[in-house]
């Protein structure tokens, strides 16, 4: 095929991720040839964009203009956008970049695969091609999300929420397995609600023990459980099943009743304390990871110290900070008034990220002398660098592994642990 090579750049998070993996083996099907991230000069470039936040929307407009620019300077090319930021901005995108020869928003691959001539292959549809590592790999379980958060525009831009039928996902996971995938990593904007949509009621254990049945998978994670509507059922699954990583992505964002009723959050402070509770006595050992913001219109320094102590009580194994900032056509920016200097936002931040610092370190340390079970990722220097059950890839802390010999990405071996850092550990294998 004439003009078959196809770049597709992809930003954002872990779901864009799959949506361009899922897009290549459309396009590969019709007779593509198609690169990822390349800096070779393709005949189409697409990019998957992220609108969720500032910073995102920047790098977005940034790509495209650079990928314009080469066009330009090639005399050649088509350039084509899809994701979050189409979504939400279009029109002012459409006015501002007419050098863009389409737009395409979120859920429409069957546009973009019919804008280049062809057919939309629907039996295709739980097959895709990995563009990262091939021991791991992200089931996205479903798309867009029904809560009100008030910071929050996932569901102007995805949404309402939508389960994929659990035939389909267990059918994808079997094909991830049978190509190499031994870690699969369930992902949604909200993983709790998963069924209530299509079978009435939360089909979340029963997805996972069905996953956890396939025999090529040795790990399984979960992502983004809301604290509301937690289903306890996994918290004894995680317990007798293996397979299952002890590993609880638990986004409370705050722990003050006022500013919780302000983000329009479905949880109460007293409601969080008793989960995560619950969660350290019925799954000793779990590693705990969350985020929080700081700077949400309702707090003040009361608040924020609120906050700040609950993250020293509790001790979070995992924890990421964000800053917040009025995003368009939300519930906050539209009834709120952004009243924090934005210097002050970022001095809370940089006092929660110390703190978890000093708990990481302590943490970190009394794991010195431990054998741990690792999945070993890929070979850094004198290094070969893995992960264990409590470690997620990209955003969590790796372990450094010496004595280890030509080990193949996406094995499990059993290391002791020597030596730690805040964020990091360093092993031998045993």
């Amino acid at each position: 095929m004439k003009g078959n090579r196809v770049n597709i750049v992809t930003l954002g998070c872990s779901k864009n991720t799959v949506d361009s993996q899922k897009l290549i083996r459309q396009l590969e099907a019709g007779g593509y040839s198609v690169m990822t991230d390349s800096e070779v000069a393709a005949d189409i470039v697409i990019i998957n964009t992220c609108g969720f936040i500032n910073d995102a929307r920047e790098e977005s407009i940034e790509t495209i203009l650079k990928h314009a620019e080469a066009i330009r300077r090639e005399g050649r090319g088509r350039l084509l956008v899809m994701g979050c930021l189409v979504e939400r901005y279009r029109r002012e995108l459409q006015d501002e970049l007419p050098e863009v020869d389409g737009w395409f928003g979120v859920n429409r691959p069957q546009e973009i695969i019919s804008h280049l001539g062809l057919a939309y292959r629907p039996e295709l549809n739980g097959e895709r091609v990995l563009t990262g590592p091939y021991h791991y790999a992200y089931l996205k379980i479903s798309e867009g999300c029904d809560r009100t958060c008030a910071f929050c525009a996932i569901p102007d831009i995805r949404g309402r929420y939508i389960s994929t039928p659990m035939e389909e996902l267990v059918d994808e996971a079997r094909l991830l397995a049978n190509g190499g995938v031994r870690e699969l990593i369930l992902i949604a904007q909200d993983i709790t609600l998963y069924g209530t949509d299509i079978y009435g009621r939360q089909m979340l254990p029963e997805l996972v023990s069905r996953l956890s049945a396939i025999e090529e998978l040795g790990w399984i994670r979960l992502h983004y459980l809301y604290p509301s509507d937690f289903p306890v059922e996994l918290l004894e699954m995680m317990q007798d099943n293996p397979k299952i990583c002890k590993y609880i992505d638990l986004p409370i964002q705050h722990i003050s009743d006022k500013v919780l009723r302000m983000m329009r959050r479905e949880h109460n402070s007293a409601g969080t304390r008793q989960l995560l509770s619950d969660i350290r006595r019925l799954v000793p050992g779990a590693a705990v990871r969350t985020t929080v913001i700081a700077g949400h219109p309702g707090e003040t320094e009361k608040e924020f110290g609120e906050l700040l102590g609950f993250i020293r009580d509790y001790r979070f194994d995992r924890l990421g900070a964000f800053r917040y900032s009025h995003e368009e056509n939300t519930h906050a920016a539209l009834h709120f008034s952004d009243t924090t200097p934005e210097r002050i936002k970022e001095k809370r931040v940089a006092k929660i990220m110390a703190l978890q610092q000093e708990i990481s370190a302590a943490r970190n340390a009394a794991m010195v002398g431990k054998e741990i079970k690792v999945i070993t990722d890929r070979r850094e220097g004198l290094f070969l660098v893995g992960r264990s059950e409590h470690d997620s890839p990209e955003i969590d802390q790796e372990i450094l592994i010496t004595g280890s010999g030509n080990i193949e990405p996406g094995t499990f071996i059993n290391v002791k642990v020597t030596g730690s850092t805040e964020f990091d550990l360093y092993a031998e294998k045993v």
